[in-house]
C-alpha cells in the first residue's frame, strides 16, 4: 500500500507531456510523435490555471474557518480550553476526511482546495499539539526562540511537517519543514555561550547537508513525485547557505538576538568577508558548469545582495553614480555573453531554450509512438548533470 495521496503515474505523465512539449518547440519531435506521446501519458488529474487554483484556494480556506467558526461556537458552552481542543479535533478530522475523498473522487492535483484542506488539518493538528505541549512543559514564548518549551512544539511540528510532504508532496509544507528545523538548530544553540558564534556555521552546515540529502533523494524512482518540494527546498538550502555566511545578515542577527542597539563587529569578520564575496562567484562557476539553471540564479541574486552588503558599511560613490554605473556594467556584460554565445560554446548558447532542462532524452519520448508506457520510461530517463535542479541532458543550458 502506498503511503502517497496522490498516483505517481500523474507526476510521471505530467513531466514527460513537459518534456515532448519542449522538444516539439524546438522542432525534433514531429506533431504525430507528440500527438502520439500525450494519448500515451494522459493527464487524468485535475488542475486549473494559477489564477483559477488561487481563487478556490482562497474560498475553501475561507469556507474551512467559517466551519471552525462554527464549532467553536457550538462548544462554547463546554470548558474554554477543552472546547478549543474539541473544536481542534472536529476540524483536524474533518479537513483530512474531505481532503482524502476530494482526491478519491474529483482527483485534484494541487488544484488549491486540496493545498487549503492540508493547510487547514495542520494547523488544527498543530494548534491542537500546541494546547498539550501546554500542559505538559509549559506555555512557549513564541516570541524567544531560545525558550526551552518551545522545543518540543518544534519537534511536533517538524515530524508532523514531515509525514504531510510524504504523503502529500506539497512545497509550502516542505518548505515549513524546513524553516522549522532550522528555527530548532537555533532553539538547541543559542542557549549556550558560544551558540551566537556558532549558529551561522551551523546553519551553513545543516544547508549543506540539506543540499546532500535533496541529491541523493533525485535519485529515487518517485523522483517526479517529490520534483517541486525538492526543488524548493533546494533553493532554500541555497539561500540558507549563503545567507548564514553574509557579512551583513550574521552581524546585524547577532545584535538582534543579543538586543543590542548598535551592531557591534563581529568575531571572525574576515572569514564572513570571504564567504560574502565567494559562495555568489562559486554558485555562479557550479550552476554553469553543471548547466543549473536554479544554482546560477541563486549565484546572481546572492552577487547582487553581496554588492548591497558592501555599501551598507563602506560608501564608494554617491547612490545615483554607483547605481548608473552598475547599471551600464551590467548590460555591456549582458550584450557581450549574448553575442560570445550565439554560437554554442562550452554547453552553453545564448537562443532562448527550454524554460527547464529536460529529464528525458529524445529518443524515449519518440518510442511512445509505437509502444504503450511502462511504469516509468526505462531507456531514456536520465537526470544529466544538473541533479535535483533539472538540466544536462542535452548538452547545452
Amino acid at each position: 500500500m502506498s503511503f502517497k495521496a496522490y498516483p505517481t503515474t500523474w507526476a510521471l505523465h505530467e513531466a514527460v507531456r513537459a518534456a515532448a512539449t519542449r522538444w516539439h518547440r524546438r522542432q525534433l519531435l514531429t506533431d504525430a510523435q507528440q500527438v502520439a506521446i500525450e494519448a500515451a501519458y494522459p493527464l487524468d488529474f485535475f488542475r486549473p490555471g494559477w489564477l483559477l487554483r488561487l481563487v478556490l484556494f482562497i474560498f475553501t480556506g475561507i469556507g474551512c474557518a467559517t466551519a471552525t467558526g462554527f464549532l467553536l461556537m457550538a462548544t462554547d458552552t463546554l470548558d474554554s480550553q477543552f472546547s478549543i481542543a474539541t473544536g481542534s479535533i472536529i476540524c483536524a478530522i474533518g479537513s483530512l476526511a474531505t481532503l482524502e475523498l476530494t482526491i478519491k473522487n474529483t482527483k485534484p492535483y494541487h488544484a488549491g482546495y486540496d493545498n487549503a484542506l492540508l493547510y487547514a488539518a495542520l494547523l488544527a493538528l498543530l494548534f491542537l499539539g500546541a494546547e498539550a505541549l501546554q500542559l505538559l512543559v509549559g506555555t512557549p514564548d513564541l516570541g524567544d526562540i531560545t525558550d526551552p518549551p518551545m522545543r518540543p512544539l518544534l519537534l511536533f511540528a517538524g515530524a508532523l511537517l514531515a509525514a504531510a510532504t510524504v504523503r502529500y508532496a506539497d512545497r509550502g509544507v516542505a518548505a515549513a519543514g524546513f524553516a522549522t528545523g532550522l528555527l530548532l538548530l537555533a532553539n538547541l544553540v543559542l542557549p549556550y555561550a558560544l551558540g551566537r558564534a556558532l549558529l551561522p556555521f551551523l546553519l551553513m552546515l545543516a544547508a549543506a547537508g540539506t543540499g546532500w540529502l535533496v541529491r541523493h533523494l533525485a535519485r529515487r524512482p518517485d523522483y517526479f513525485y517529490y520534483r517541486t518540494c525538492l526543488q524548493t527546498v533546494k533553493a532554500l538550502a541555497l539561500a540558507t547557505f549563503y545567507l548564514g555566511g553574509n557579512y551583513l545578515v550574521v552581524r546585524e542577527g547577532n545584535a538582534a538576538i543579543g538586543h543590542l542597539p548598535v551592531a557591534p563587529q563581529i568575531p571572525f569578520a574576515p572569514l564572513f568577508y570571504a564567504f560574502t564575496a565567494c559562495i555568489p562567484l562559486a554558485y555562479i562557476y557550479y550552476g554553469l558548469r553543471r548547466h543549473d539553471r536554479l544554482v546560477l540564479v541563486a549565484g546572481l541574486l546572492a552577487a547582487a545582495f553581496s554588492v548591497f552588503t558592501l555599501r551598507y558599511y563602506r560608501t564608494l560613490l554617491p547612490p545615483a553614480v554607483a547605481a548608473t554605473l552598475a547599471g551600464a556594467l551590467l548590460l555591456a556584460a549582458a550584450a557581450a555573453a549574448l553575442r560570445y554565445l550565439r554560437t554554442p560554446r562550452h554547453g552553453l548558447t545564448e537562443a532562448p531554450g527550454d524554460e527547464a532542462a529536460p529529464l528525458f532524452n529524445l529518443e524515449s519520448l519518440a518510442v511512445a509512438q509505437y509502444n504503450a508506457p511502462g511504469p516509468a520510461p526505462a531507456a531514456g530517463f536520465s537526470f544529466g548533470g544538473g541533479d535535483s535542479g533539472g538540466g544536462g541532458a542535452t548538452g547545452q543550458f
